[in-house]
């Protein structure tokens, strides 16, 4: 049988083409995707789940001129596939090949770059708004997840779509997750209704019936009107009515056919916006993946290849597991990432203490100021490109009163093939202009339990960020001990220079003064620990000493740990300073070491920056070797 997909390169193609061969093209996607993406790692279950969906959509819309935006973006490689990307989709997440999320700088057909969850109702409003304002007709859908339909902007982006009364179409993909189950009421509330018998039952009873009548339209109007008293018994559809949207469904969204009435009525349906609830299964077709859809929901690949000790992920719920043991006053919050974040392994001993609010990053953080007023020790933790929403919040609510709460800040630094919407390369920078917070990195996985059990005894605001993957396999000390807040320590003594590194750009800057030993050059290596409060009096001597200084950070340099530290010595000392860090740019996605050495941030390129920005050091004689 020949390939169909071989014969789509573009949504115009799929128009001419037969119910089974849409069929067909849906297992050959299924098929591409698995083999791909089981290769160079990605989000699996959520694209397999979306591919009759992406079908329908190119066939009913005309894209590019008609707009869809796909939110949070990772359920999108169908759609790659079917608009002109299916001859690069073999270089998927790899360094310079397709990204894994919508890209506007990638295809036409991208309408809106998207990565984080629940943006695509405003963003589609504002290209709705736009359209109109130009006096165009195209349509605009926005398809979006029952677990960012939590997320509040989501929301609010629903109710001023319905105030404006603006022609847009929001599907929402249902299938009861987001990367852990969905939760809250707005979820609930869904579910109850495709997951109730009584609504099938009622509506092919009443099919059957209606079917034997013989008076056409009044036959037609008294089953719609029996479907909506049916529906309302058994969820609220009026929430959708009362913002101001036509509701459609729910709809099979593994029925080509069923989906496309359920666009095309859509795309007629005018004044105001329509809301279409279509139910699919996240792993569709790939049986591991429906089994085991948390698992398959991010998949690395088999070319990634870690070094086989506890991710840093995994020594954070472990350390954190064992202080919940100890305090009664330690809850932990996490925002849709209970697996990702490992909190699940807390929450299977102290499932009433861990709390998962959904996407909902804002109200995580000030529902962890309330608990931290009462006397709780809150530990939030949440991705770093996650927290940045939420700055309002951190600031506000928690820094502005001083409470306890301690952001367990995961995926800080570079974290590789999820590309620049998902680089933890801010947090340094947004959260150190923000009083009464403290703020560091451990170095490796035992200084990380050391500096958590410092959090919570410390009494006032503290973030802790760390690396995405493996950690580096050092012994773990048995005893937890409290570090004293604002100090570093001093790992190489050293007089022609000293390299000040924080978190995971220690070990890598150790390796490079290793390099320039070689050459002669005694460079002091400073584990700064914390970027705020600076150990101002371990750096100043340091830098006093050699007066020359290199700091290092997995960070954007624009308001980073170097812009602290050069402030700092311009005040105080003469020193030659180098920052390295990430220049003014997003980093784009590849994997973490070799994004590491294209930016100079791994040991060979710390050591060749600092030879080509001191030269003089080059004059210093290498040690003389005896057999």
């Amino acid at each position: 049988m020949a390939n169909v997909l071989d014969r789509v390169n573009s949504p115009a193609d799929l128009k001419v083409l037969t119910p089974s061969e849409l069929t067909q093209l849906a297992d050959e996607i299924r098929t591409e995707m698995v083999n791909t993406v089981t290769k160079t790692g990605g989000h699996l279950a959520s694209s397999l789940g979306t591919v009759e969906l992406a079908i329908a959509l190119h066939r009913v819309f005309d894209s590019p001129r008609d707009k869809t935006i796909w939110d949070v973006g990772h359920q999108c490689y169908a759609h790659k596939m079917l608009t002109g990307r299916r001859e690069r989709f073999e270089t998927l997440r790899q360094h310079r090949g397709l990204s894994g999320f919508p890209d506007t700088a990638e295809s036409p057909h991208d309408a809106f770059s998207t990565g984080h969850a629940s943006t695509s109702v405003s963003a589609a409003l504002g290209i709705a708004m736009a359209r109109d304002l130009a006096g165009d007709d195209y349509h605009v859908a926005a398809i979006i997840g029952d677990g960012a339909l939590t997320g509040g902007m989501a929301l609010e982006g629903l109710n001023q779509a319905g105030h404006l009364g603006a022609k847009i179409i929001v599907i929402l993909n249902d299938n009861a997750m987001a990367i852990s189950p969905s939760v809250g009421a707005v979820s609930r509330t869904l579910h109850r209704l495709t997951l109730d018998p009584r609504y099938y039952r009622a509506k092919e009873g009443a099919g059957r019936v209606i079917k034997r009548f013989p008076w056409g339209g009044a036959a037609w109007g008294s089953m719609n009107r029996l479907k909506s008293g049916i529906k309302e018994m058994l969820i609220p559809t009026q929430l959708w009515e009362t913002l101001g949207f036509k509701y459609v469904g729910p709809v099979d969204g593994h029925n080509i056919a069923d989906i496309e009435d359920a666009l095309s009525r859509a795309r007629a349906y005018s004044p105001g916006p329509v809301f279409i609830h279509i139910v699919t299964t996240k792993g569709k077709g790939y049986e591991p993946a429906e089994d085991d859809c948390i698992k398959f929901h991010g998949i690395s690949g088999k070319y990634h290849i870690g070094n086989g000790n506890l991710s840093y992920s995994e020594v954070f719920g472990r350390t954190l597991l064992r202080l919940f043991r100890e305090d009664e006053r330690l809850v932990a919050i996490t925002a849709a990432m209970m697996e990702g974040t490992c909190l699940n392994i807390v929450a299977e001993e102290f499932p009433g203490r861990v709390f998962d609010v959904g996407i909902c990053e804002q109200h995580a953080v000030t529902f962890a100021a309330g608990l931290a007023s009462q006397g709780y020790i809150p530990i939030t933790a949440v991705y770093s490109t996650f927290l940045q929403r939420a700055f309002d919040q951190v600031l506000h609510d928690v820094c502005m009163q001083n409470l306890p709460v301690i952001f367990a800040i995961d995926r800080a630094g570079i974290v590789g093939e999820d590309g620049k919407t998902h680089q933890g390369t801010f947090d340094l920078s947004y959260l150190g202009c923000i009083p009464n917070l403290v703020i560091c990195a451990p170095r490796d996985e035992n200084e990380m339990g050391h500096l958590l059990y410092t959090a919570v005894k410390a009494g006032c605001p503290m973030a802790i960020r760390y690396p995405r993957g493996d950690s580096l396999g050092v012994p773990r000390d048995e005893h937890l001990e409290e570090l004293p807040i604002g100090k570093g320590e001093l790992l190489i003594p050293g007089d022609d220079l000293a390299i000040i590194a924080i978190g995971s750009a220690v070990i890598p800057s150790v390796e490079a003064a290793r390099i320039l030993r070689e050459k002669g050059i005694d460079c002091a290596v400073v584990d700064a620990r914390f970027a705020k409060p600076l150990d101002a009096d371990l750096i100043l001597e340091v830098a006093s000493r050699t007066k020359r200084a290199v700091t290092v950070e997995e960070n954007v340099l624009a308001g980073g740990f170097g812009s602290a530290v050069l402030s700092l010595l311009s005040h105080n000392v003469e020193v030659n300073l180098l920052r390295l860090g990430i220049p003014d740019e997003f980093v784009e996605h590849g994997p973490q070491e070799l994004l590491r050495a294209n930016y100079g941030l791994d040991a060979k390129g710390i050591a060749h920056r600092i030879l080509s920005s001191f030269p003089e050091l080059s004059h210093i004689s290498p040690p003389v070797r005896t057999k």
